[in-house]
């Protein structure tokens, strides 16, 4: 059902995005982008918010059950995927609007920082250990990579940045858009929620048959081991044997 409304919505933005959508009177055609370009970094915000908040009911809970720990790794991983998306986007529109793909800027700096935090993450992840001590490790790390995500939402009034204050969320609490580009970019971001939801529900299966691959893996190894030593001794026993 998620998948089916996620391409509904999907389409939905498609056609409002690039159809319905008036051109800005500034960036002309190429404020379109905004329509990916916002929607990705948000739902990437909340799925590593949503890493954080497994990783610490995880690591504080008296069960330490391994279905947070596997919700938080699938959530990193969409949320990587979200930022990458991203950087991609942001770069084809620093292009038109600035003249180049990249620049030192802090905003595109704290995000690029804020990408390559989270694939050490995942990295971490990967190392070796039974799964509590990936769990453990990898909560821990959780908690303290979220705490970029403020850094680089409040990074360009932090620093002089080129890279445009917000649109929606201003601090004077004023929108300044067009209603129907304001109605296509929250078409965006349900649009971009719903594919998330889709995707960390299938991806926290596959994460739980991994575990369940590996753990049945090694299960298997050790009886088949166990019958291999009790079939040594027999063996020898028999060939051992002489006439009286």
């Amino acid at each position: 059902m998620l998948g089916v409304l996620a391409i509904i919505a999907t389409a939905w933005l498609v056609a409002f995005g690039l159809g319905f959508s008036p051109a800005d009177r500034d960036q002309e055609e190429s404020v379109r982008i905004l329509y990916v370009h916002v929607p990705t970094i948000w739902v990437a915000y909340v799925a590593f918010i949503l890493t954080a908040v497994a990783s610490g009911t995880y690591l504080f809970s008296k069960k330490h059950s391994l279905g947070f720990d596997r919700f938080a790794g699938a959530s990193a991983e969409l949320g990587v995927l979200f930022v990458g998306l991203t950087l991609i986007v942001g770069a084809l529109w620093g292009r038109l609007t600035w003249g180049v793909f990249w620049q030192w800027d802090a905003r595109l700096t704290t995000t690029a920082l804020l990408f390559v935090t989270y694939i050490g993450y995942l990295a971490v992840r990967r190392l070796g250990g039974d799964p509590h001590q990936r769990a453990r490790r990898s909560a821990v790390m959780g908690l303290l990579s979220v705490l970029l995500i403020p850094l680089v939402h409040w990074s360009v009034r932090l620093w002089r940045s080129l890279h445009q204050d917000a649109t929606v969320l201003r601090p004077d609490g004023q929108v300044k858009m067009d209603g129907l580009m304001l109605f296509s970019l929250f078409v965006g971001v349900v649009a971009f929620s719903l594919i998330y939801a889709w995707l960390v529900i299938h991806r926290t299966r596959v994460l739980w048959m991994e575990d369940h691959e590996s753990e049945y893996g090694l299960e298997a190894a050790v009886e088949q081991r166990r019958a291999e030593a009790l079939e040594t001794p027999s063996s020898n026993s028999t060939g051992g044997k002489t006439d009286g």
